[in-house]
């Protein structure tokens, strides 16, 4: 007997089955003759015949008989009984088994096994009406003579496993049998129309979203014509619809503003909310949202042009020269975030508008002076009344583009109260790992910062918080020296103050004399602020003498200043020519650069008391408490009797608050001074902080103590010796004029002065 495998394919009792000529073949085995008898065994996994071993069999088959072969190959079989295999053996490619007919359990009546046949029968029957297909299955259905030919037919459509269906074939009960052929046909029925009504509401659903896309697509065709008709009658919705599809928005914010214009179109022009959904549809719709080609950087134009806005300045402009280099390098915003430090008037933000001049990009400008609500950084949420975006996004939106120079002057200013900490916001603004996602509270959406060029200003940097800080590299600007504030003058401010004034070069001429001695005796300063007022005064008195024809043109003389500027506006404290014990010139450091000062003790018949006056801060009057106990220990016979005595030390300019560690050996000088009664030449002049041990520890703002101390006269100023590093920021000019000399210890500032 011809044995063959197959796999997953239900085979039951009298049932007439049809094998294609394809799966003939794939077989193996002899040619089949009409009549043959074959035996039918079940293999539990799909194996192909040459690996085949015994214990990849079940241990039930089914036999059959073939009834025909057609011309093609084809054959049909009609199945005889289920048999018991035993001694399964390979010989080959060929598979002997012998087999025994397997008894069934017939535990179901006659009459009821035709009345659910019939009733599955029917119920395929009715299922299949509602398809396109459902005219050949029923044909197929009404040859079905039994439920073993329906489960047989239907065995590969039903949604169960090959284990399952071989254990409708293990199976003996007659009756367990209908009851798994039934469940796995009602099941199929049942998940094919489900299937089914999905794929029709699936369909219908496509069909309205394709009929209302074709709608408004008509719509939009129409109301663009119309638009181009009557341009003035354009609807804010229709605009902000344009405006929304034109944007280049990415996908959270183009939800958001989709969401908020349907708000607007349902709200109506008389809705309460409507002006404020037309001012966020206004605002997020002006920005600039699809990144910025940087244009091509070129240093030898950005060199050009740093040099024709700004005279001097080397260090600062060749760091901005390398900023640039690394942008050109890495075709990208990159870099440290900028920070100038330095007084007022040295350059610091309008070398930010260079900047942007040099790299043909956007210049805008955002003052944080006073700021002390974090929402003028992040923006007011939108469920505040009046609520408006934050300034960095409000100068995005002015700027028109999303790759702006920003330049946040004032850093220093911001103000930290009970409305928040606005240098915090800024940290999210200035830091690259977290900027490309900044969210204004207003926009609530994220916003692309990284193509910013952020530049920062600070007069100082003592009250920056530590955490913003060290997100940006310092850069100095150092107070420019008399000669470079007169080519200053000479090639900036007069030529700008003669355009803004309307006056022609050859009707007002300034000479050079007239220039210095309006920045020695008018202006108090590191930078040129004051510088530029008195020469805007200067045109704005001609301007008046030549608007009335008092004069065809004029040429101003340092005579002539009284008459345009009054009397001398600033009175710089210049050294003594002679002096007295206890007083001696120390260097100090202002917002408006340097100055000198002078120590000034005394001792009177008292108790001991040391008075202090002067308006010193706290740090300055601890510098006294170790300059005492300094000088004690190292005077002790000359101070035994010190408690006989009162000690009066006193700063001049009581009016104006002072505070620093660098006054610390000049105040040690001045009490030896007056302990020894020996007098301090007064053009030697000395600035840095004292230790208990003696030490002279370095200090700050040595560039403009040192061009304070050239200013007044001194002759030799002694420093620490840790900061003979910075002299190399020093002008040569103000090197040349002093002799500057390092100490290390307070005995070698002693040793020099006396």
């Amino acid at each position: 007997m011809t044995t063959i495998p197959i796999y997953d394919t239900l085979l039951l009792p009298d049932v007439v089955f049809y094998f294609k000529k394809e799966v003939i073949d794939s077989w193996d085995i002899k040619e089949l003759i009409t009549g043959e008898v074959v035996l039918f065994v079940y293999l539990k996994d799909d194996i192909p015949t040459p690996i085949i071993e015994v214990d990849d069999f079940y241990p039930i088959g089914v036999s059959a008989r073939v009834e025909n072969i057609d011309g093609e190959g084809n054959i049909r079989i009609r199945t005889l009984d289920r048999v018991d295999l035993s001694n399964i053996q390979m010989d080959g490619d060929d598979i002997v088994a012998d087999a025994s007919i397997r008894p069934e359990v017939d535990d179901i009546p006659l009459d009821e096994k035709k009345s659910r046949f019939e009733k599955l029968k029917n119920a395929f029957l009715e299922f299949v009406q509602d398809y396109q297909w459902g005219l050949w299955a029923r044909s197929l259905i009404l040859q079905w003579k039994s439920i073993n030919e329906l489960a047989s037919s239907m065995s590969n459509y039903f949604n169960i496993t090959w284990e399952e269906k071989y254990s409708i074939i293990e199976t003996d009960s007659v009756r367990m049998r209908y009851n798994l052929i039934e469940t796995a046909a009602y099941e199929f029925v049942e998940m094919t129309k489900v299937h089914s009504e999905a794929e029709d509401a699936q369909v219908e659903e496509h069909e309205k979203l394709y009929r209302e896309s074709a709608i408004r697509k008509q719509i939009d065709i129409l109301q663009k014509e119309l638009d181009a008709m009557h341009p003035e009658s354009i609807s804010d919705v229709r605009l902000f619809e344009k405006k929304i599809a034109e944007s280049g928005m990415n996908e959270v914010a183009r939800k958001e503003a989709d969401k908020t214009l349907n708000r607007m179109r349902q709200e109506g022009q008389d809705g309460h909310e409507y002006g404020m959904l037309y001012d966020y549809l206004d605002f997020v719709t002006s920005l600039e949202w699809k990144d910025a080609q940087n244009p091509e950087i070129d240093l030898v134009k950005a060199e050009k042009v740093l040099d024709s806005d700004h005279y001097g300045l080397k260090k600062v402009k060749d760091r901005v020269i390398q900023q640039m280099a690394v942008m050109a390098l890495n075709k990208k915003q990159s870099g440290s975030i900028l920070l100038f430090v330095g007084a007022p008037g040295t350059g610091k933000t309008s070398i930010g508008q260079s900047i942007a001049a040099a790299l043909d990009r956007k210049y805008v400008r955002i003052s944080l002076g006073g700021i002390r609500d974090e929402a003028e950084i992040r923006g007011h949420r939108r469920t505040y009344i009046g609520a408006m975006p934050g300034r960095i996004m409000e100068g995005i939106k002015r700027s028109g583009v999303s790759n702006p120079v920003m330049v946040l002057d004032e850093v220093d200013k911001l103000v930290r109260d009970y409305g928040g900490d606005p240098s915090s916001a800024l940290l999210e603004v200035l830091d690259p790992e977290q900027n490309f996602s900044f969210t204004d509270h207003y926009m609530n959406v994220p916003y692309d910062l990284s193509n910013v060029l952020f530049v920062c200003t600070a007069n100082s940097t003592d009250t920056i918080p530590e955490p913003l800080l060290n997100r940006m590299e310092i850069i100095e600007f150092q107070g420019y020296t008399a000669t470079e504030k007169f080519n200053i003058a000479k090639k900036h401010l007069i030529p700008k103050a003669l355009k803004a004034s309307g006056i022609k070069a050859k009707n007002l001429k300034i000479s050079d004399t007239a220039i210095r001695k309006i920045i020695e005796e008018y202006t108090a300063e590191a930078g040129v602020r004051g510088l530029k007022k008195q020469i805007d005064s200067i045109c704005r008195y001609a301007a008046v003498k030549l608007v009335k024809g008092e004069a065809q043109s004029i040429s101003v003389t340092p005579k002539m200043l009284h008459e345009y500027l009054g009397r001398k506006a600033i009175r710089h404290d210049v050294i003594e020519k002679t002096t007295i014990p206890g007083i001696v010139t120390g260097l100090a450091w202002t917002m408006a650069g340097g100055e000198i000062l002078f120590i000034e003790t005394t001792r009177i018949k008292g108790q001991g008391k040391i008075t202090i006056t002067g308006q010193l801060g706290d740090v300055m009057k601890e510098s006294v408490e170790i300059a005492v106990s300094l000088v004690k220990g190292m005077y002790p016979k000359e101070t035994e009797n010190l408690n006989e005595y009162d000690i009066h030390i006193h700063v001049p300019e009581g009016a104006v608050p002072k505070d620093g560690p660098s006054a610390g050996i000049t105040i040690v000088t001045a009490l030896v001074s007056m302990l020894l009664n020996k007098k301090v030449d007064p053009k030697i002049a000395m600035t840095g902080e004292v230790s208990l041990r003696g030490n002279v520890m370095p200090i700050g703002g040595l560039p403009e103590k040192l061009m304070a101390a050239m200013r007044a006269g001194v002759k030799t100023v002694l420093i620490p010796k840790d900061n003979e590093e910075d002299l190399e920021e020093v002008a040569d000019e103000v090197k040349n004029a002093l002799k500057i000399v390092p100490v290390k210890r307070i005995k070698e500032v002693l040793d020099i002065c006396f």
